[in-house]
């Protein structure tokens, strides 16, 4: 029988907590895209921590991150079967990020909404081993505990994801001007109208994902090609025009733009460049995933 701990422990065990409490949201928000349900998982993980003996605990740090992935990994086989019966296109939850995540160019990319999306096409245990060792440099006897595999299963499961990622993800690494330069061609091209300006900063296979959740009006499958998306994205913007706005925001670590109807905030959009262009649109309209836009998230590797 396990005894309770005592104040000095329980003290450790929260300032343990606390210490890495930023660390655990960002592996759980990167291996399930989704703010509220990284929430869920670090209050689990918190209730399984309280009762851990501190004394049988070598790394505090590893033991929490184990924690928080098994925790993720069960979210994850939920949140997936959620998404069968999503309406629309599912996009990732889209975070205000604190500056210094945009210096951190490594973990900017790997949160970016582009990764994000790549990483919803590996299975959970992929993502998880995949997270954890390209994103936070875990050694796979570390991961293996974490997501019950054998370390050469984890190596195996590590090549085949790496592999996935690596012919999904944009060619590059993008930095924050090339973003910031595309967002304001596109904002200066949606403001005044100019069909051709926003053409020109449109990739020629740009594929538009909305995610309105049912609740918020959205293209409901992804929309392909620049002369397609342009129109819709003039024709949709410009209905509105007098009681619309668009101002710059930092989104998961990179430029992007917040939409602003009747000064209420009504829309996230993020997007992926390639070589210079825009090939990816993605706007976030579901009202409940625009909670975490009100205040800035702070993410640790």
């Amino acid at each position: 029988m396990t005894s309770e701990p005592s104040g000095r422990e329980r003290d450790g065990a929260t300032e343990a907590f606390v210490a890495h409490r930023n660390l655990l949201f960002t592996v759980a928000y990167e291996m399930l895209g989704s703010a509220a349900d990284a929430e869920d998982v670090l209050q689990e993980t918190w209730l399984r921590w309280a009762g851990v003996d501190l004394a049988e605990v070598r790394d505090r740090r590893a033991y929490l991150v184990r924690i928080t992935t098994r925790q993720a990994l069960n979210r994850l086989r939920t949140l997936g079967r959620r998404k069968e019966s999503y309406v629309g296109s599912w996009l990732p939850e889209p975070l205000l990020t604190t500056p210094d995540v945009a210096e951190d160019v490594e973990l900017a990319d790997s949160v970016s909404m582009a990764m994000m999306l790549v990483l919803e096409t590996l299975t959970p245990t992929e993502r998880a081993v995949f997270v954890l060792r390209e994103v936070f440099d875990l050694g796979y006897d570390e991961i293996a505990e974490a997501v019950e595999k054998s370390p050469v299963a984890v190596r195996q499961i590590a090549h085949r994801a790496r592999a996935h990622v690596a012919a999904r993800r944009p060619r590059g690494v993008v930095s924050a001007a090339e973003s910031r330069q595309a967002l304001d061609a596109f904002r200066r091209a949606v403001e005044t109208g100019d069909l051709q300006g926003l053409l020109d900063i449109l990739s020629p296979d740009v594929v538009l994902l909305g995610d309105g959740g049912g609740v918020k009006q959205a293209v409901l499958r992804p929309v392909t090609g620049r002369d397609k998306v342009a129109r819709l994205v003039l024709g949709g913007l410009l209905k509105h025009a007098a009681s619309l706005s668009l101002g710059p925001a930092q989104v998961n670590g990179y430029p992007a733009l917040v939409v602003h109807l009747d000064g209420a905030l009504d829309t996230v959009v993020a997007v992926r460049l390639d070589e210079g262009r825009i090939t990816g649109l993605y706007a976030v309209r579901n009202p409940e995933k625009l909670s975490h836009m009100r205040r800035e998230t702070a993410l640790r590797r």
